[in-house]
């Protein structure tokens, strides 16, 4: 009997370490999947570092964008919730987009949207809501020359439009679509704003908080001639949920070469993305 209780005993144990394995397999795949979603009710604070490769005539420039992204929901009622999205980017622009004179460094144009979202989704989770533009960077207007000879990080531009979401994540997989427009109305800069932003994103969720994803950012300049509209980029990577100490982090890197570019613009893009996440 001692023999069959110290059996039943040590299966239990097993049982009980196999059911918290699944337990927090589950809720790391749970996780992992709100991370990928961007108008989940989570608190999240993004670092996207995107690296351009291949820029100007010679296609020997590089250019490095990191884009600070604190994405915070705010409940409106029992129905609805507010996500709100401001990306505010640190620009490094190689010497090509600043007419020849040196390197420029700074903050470019801040955008900040603001999705309204149900709280009770259905299959599919959507959200609409407007989005702006500030003239916020620290050089001058964008594609031009700025008042102390450095070509610009921003636009001179307020802006404003509309941005749409929508995403289904059935089983392993997420899907959806973000896309924005942006009109500029006032400032001082010489280039109005017609700019159209489409990403759509692609990601299959495996074991132990890995994923593979497929998220580029499709955009269209209506403002410029017809050669020089599109940036349509194609490819992928990996990312992983992890934790460091009881911090749940999401990681990603990944690939993106330009199918169709304005000319002397950026042949492919390597992105690494460090999200900080604050679960409820």
């Amino acid at each position: 009997m001692i023999k069959l209780a110290m059996y039943l005993g040590a299966l239990l144990i097993v049982l009980l370490a196999v059911n918290l394995g699944t337990a927090q397999d589950q809720s790391q795949k749970d996780l992992a999947k709100q991370a990928q979603n961007p108008i989940a009710n989570l608190i999240s604070l993004p670092l996207q570092n995107n690296t351009n490769f291949g820029i100007g005539p010679d296609e020997d420039q590089v250019q490095n964008v990191l884009n600070i992204q604190p994405v915070i929901p705010v409940t409106l009622n029992d129905n609805w919730n507010l996500i709100t999205r401001t990306i505010a980017p640190i620009i490094w622009q190689p010497d090509f987009y600043t007419q020849g004179e040196g390197r420029v460094t700074g903050l470019g144009d801040i955008t900040f949207s603001a999705f309204f979202s149900p709280k009770e989704a259905s299959k599919l989770t959507w959200g609409v809501g407007p989005i702006f533009l500030f003239p916020t960077a620290t050089d001058g207007p964008l594609g031009g020359i700025s008042e102390d000879g450095g070509e610009s990080l921003g636009s001179d531009k307020w802006g404003a439009g509309a941005s749409v979401v929508g995403l289904m994540m059935p089983g392993q997989w997420v899907l959806g679509s973000l896309i924005s427009n942006v009109w500029s109305f006032a400032g001082s800069g010489e280039q109005d704003i017609n700019f159209f932003t489409w990403q759509y994103f692609i990601n299959y969720n495996l074991p132990k908080g890995w994923y593979l994803t497929s998220a580029p950012i499709i955009t269209a300049n209506w403002e410029a001639d017809s050669d020089n509209t599109w940036t349509i980029p194609f490819g992928g990577g990996v990312g992983k949920l992890l934790k460091i100490g009881k911090q749940p982090i999401n990681t990603q890197l990944a690939a993106y070469y330009n199918v169709e570019k304005p000319e002397f613009g950026p042949d492919w893009q390597l992105r690494f993305q460090v999200q900080f996440l604050f679960p409820k």
